[in-house]
């Protein structure tokens, strides 16, 4: 029986999640220990300078990025931005100074937005309707692997060549796999093959009414922009993205703090990447089955819980038990956003509204941390860091669940 193209997709997709989340996202904490010793970073210094990439420069890039994705296709945007990633790892290998670092925290933004969420979200939509939920939870693994690998991964490569080298590795390494896998295996949609979504044939002819669900005429575009659950979504994930960031960016300092070693302190961080793999395929299998809002919902209410136990961070069964919670919940990061979403708002302006819903949500995904190593910065604890984090968590879970998908399908139809 010949396998359904859109699955090969979803595999390319758990690839480039793989390194340009996965390994961007998770992977670079491990090296900010070298670089606080090293350069003489603060705390805040090192997140300033994704705050800069990301808000003040990939915010609007990710808005034309959506817009250019649902002309010209996902494929385009995700070839130009893993050469973004690769390269700005290669450079971040020699750099001296900390303007260099903002520079090139900038590139990797960039990169990161034009090959991370963003046009993976619209790829795997555009291949699959009934099988979406489970399809993206697929592709999504592959983020979930890679942040729990490449701590583990880069750990060694620190200790054995310095951090200098294993950011060249890194990097060098991105370019290698992703360029062919985006090059020859990403297709932008199934037209391309002649299909339709869920790998049923279609004639040439068809397939080109089909390829987006309708198309949207300006009046369309004001749907979302003008709609409740436009604003409730992206605050929502705002807040709960925002989180996460924070927990993310600093839970390896966090643990070195409380006297684990680099190593120790990444296998935890590993170990609650790895459980968000579980979490990951039965968020998937849920989308399909229930609410996506309920269940979006549920998982950001467990993450808000799971950072409460971070203000006993020097018990190690505390430790241990929000790496077991939190990664679980993590699950439903980022892949129920665009399944939320395109509920509420087709798939004709999916890169348009996800572009400008994630531009949101980014803000909060970098501004947390920020915030947090501020504090750090101030109090020397991260204590009232984690409380602020935990009650932006349970507001977020409480403004999703007042998302209503169906009064906006409504007002559409109108």
């Amino acid at each position: 029986m010949r396998v359904f193209y859109g699955w090969w997709v979803v595999l390319a997709a758990f690839i480039n999640l793989f390194f340009t989340v996965g390994v961007v996202f998770y992977g670079l904490p491990v090296f900010y220990p070298s670089l606080i010793h090293e350069l003489q970073f603060t705390r805040a210094e090192l997140i300033t300078g994704f705050l800069i990439g990301f808000v003040g420069i990939a915010l609007p890039v990710g808005v034309l990025a959506g817009v250019i994705i649902d002309r010209v296709g996902p494929k385009k945007v995700i070839w130009a931005g893993i050469w973004l990633v690769g390269l700005s790892f290669i450079l971040m290998g020699s750099m001296t100074r900390l303007w260099q670092f903002y520079v090139l925290c900038t590139m990797a933004a960039i990169g990161y937005v034009l090959s991370g969420p963003i046009p993976h979200q619209v790829l795997v939509a555009n291949w699959f309707k009934m099988k979406r939920g489970r399809a993206m939870g697929y592709a999504y693994l592959g983020l979930g692997l890679g942040g729990a690998i490449s701590p583990l991964a880069i750990q060694p490569l620190i200790q054995a060549f310095g951090w200098r080298h294993a950011l060249h590795f890194t990097g060098a390494l991105m370019l290698l796999v992703l360029f062919p896998v985006v090059q020859w295996i990403t297709k932008s949609t199934p037209g391309e093959m002649h299909l339709l979504p869920d790998g049923l044939p279609a004639p040439a002819t068809a397939v080109a009414a089909v390829a987006p669900e309708r198309r949207k005429s300006l009046d369309d575009f004001k749907i979302f922009l003008t709609s409740r659950n436009f604003w409730l979504i992206t605050l929502g994930c705002t807040l709960t993205i925002g989180a996460i960031g924070a927990v993310t960016q600093h839970l390896i300092l966090l643990l070195t703090d409380h006297g684990y070693t680099l190593k120790a302190a990444s296998r935890v961080f590993s170990f609650m990447l790895a459980v968000s793999l579980l979490g990951r395929v039965l968020v998937g299998y849920l989308a399909d089955q229930r609410s996506k809002r309920n269940v979006m919902s549920l998982f950001y209410l467990l993450l808000a819980v799971a950072i409460g136990l971070l203000l006993l961070g020097q018990h190690p069964a505390a430790v241990w038990s929000f790496a077991l919670i939190f990664g679980f919940a993590l699950g439903a990061d980022y892949m129920l956003i665009p399944l939320l979403t395109a509920e509420c708002f087709g798939l004709s302006a999916l890169g348009t509204v996800l572009a400008l819903i994630i531009s949101g949500y980014t803000v909060g995904q970098w501004v947390a941390p920020w915030v947090t190593g501020r504090i750090y910065d101030a109090f020397h604890s991260y204590d009232l860091a984690w409380v602020l984090m935990m009650l932006a968590g349970f507001l977020g879970s409480y403004i999703i669940y007042m998302v209503r998908p169906e009064s906006t399908a409504m007002r559409a139809e109108k």
